[in-house]
């Protein structure tokens, strides 16, 4: 295959969906964007930052059974339901985190993955990237098939009505796109905007609690631009169960060390023992209280994350 995996175009934060009559707006889905590489019969999925994803998808790779394309790039993102039926990012990186190939399979039939397509980079050997967003929609509801495990993300002209719907049923929150918007790889501005019901923030473990010789909690940090590592958070709640927390304990123990890795001390660190700061972890939160030590308030684990920790930084 010739076509060569690019960044994708990404949204700017906002705190409120724009209102002008031009703009449409989607759900967030809690999942992990991906886009579809498919030219002379040969498929390849890569992630956001070009990490290939294709064996972890198997169910994706048969494009001409969602696609009528000959040659296309799609992009998107790939979600799975917790229990309670909403996107998990923790479950979805139970699939996305596998990295062996006979662990495949019973990673499929233990976590159903389904693939949100919201745009359309390259199409029958022509790319359309310059193309108005609204034409770019249009040409995606026209070679896409919907099924079970590919569906295209439907849009809205009412913003706040959508994020207030989102916010009530507990969802990650929306993304508005200007449909005049041109797609640029590798960019970041307004002509797309996030909208979201909660924060979070890519993470570096850097000690942890015990309860019944089992870790409980992690302490967690980011970095400032001097390489100081800054507490942010004790985090002990999320959606892992007790399995999940004594494979962290197996994982954290040998990277013991005796000296504490953050810049300062809290009194959330009290009983801890310290690690080397290499493990990285997506945390929620519903708030970032600068006031008080920069650490999160109501912090959850939501997965961990193939993530360098000097990624780990304030933004």
């Amino acid at each position: 295959m010739k076509l060569e995996p690019v960044i994708p175009f990404e949204p700017m934060s906002a705190s409120q969906a724009p209102a002008a009559a031009q703009w449409i707006h989607q759900v967030k889905w809690d999942g992990v964007r991906m886009l579809v590489y498919y030219e002379s019969g040969e498929c390849r999925l890569f992630n956001r930052k070009r990490n290939e994803r294709t064996m972890n998808y198997p169910e994706l790779t048969d494009v001409s059974v969602y696609c009528k394309a000959d040659s296309v790039i799609l992009d998107g993102e790939i979600i799975a339901l917790a229990a309670d039926g909403k996107p998990s990012f923790h479950e979805v990186m139970r699939r996305d985190g596998v990295r062996r190939a006979e662990r495949i399979e019973s990673s499929r039939r233990a976590v159903p993955i389904a693939y949100m397509v919201f745009d359309v980079l390259y199409l029958n050997g022509e790319w359309v990237t310059d193309k108005p967003l609204s034409e770019r929609i249009d040409l995606l509801t026209s070679i896409i098939i919907p099924n079970q495990t590919v569906q295209v993300v439907p849009a809205y002209p009412n913003g706040q009505a959508l994020f207030d719907l989102m916010k009530q049923q507990g969802m990650e929150g929306i993304i508005s796109k200007d449909t005049s918007s041109a797609y640029a790889c590798d960019r970041k501005d307004q002509r797309w905007v996030k909208v979201k019901n909660y924060g979070d923030v890519i993470a570096v473990i850097g000690g942890f609690t015990l309860n019944g010789g089992i870790v409980n909690a992690v302490l967690v940090g980011v970095y400032d631009d001097q390489q100081r590592l800054h507490f942010i958070g004790h985090v002990g709640t999320g959606k892992m169960p007790r399995k999940e927390w004594a494979e962290l304990t197996d994982t954290l123990k040998p990277m013991v060390i005796a000296a504490m890795p953050f810049c300062s001390a809290h009194p959330d660190m009290k009983g801890a023992y310290w690690v080397k700061p290499q493990l990285a972890v997506k945390i929620q939160y519903t708030e970032w209280r600068y006031k008080e030590g920069r650490t999160l308030r109501q912090p959850s684990i939501q997965a961990f994350v193939d993530v360098p920790p000097q990624e780990c930084i304030f933004r």
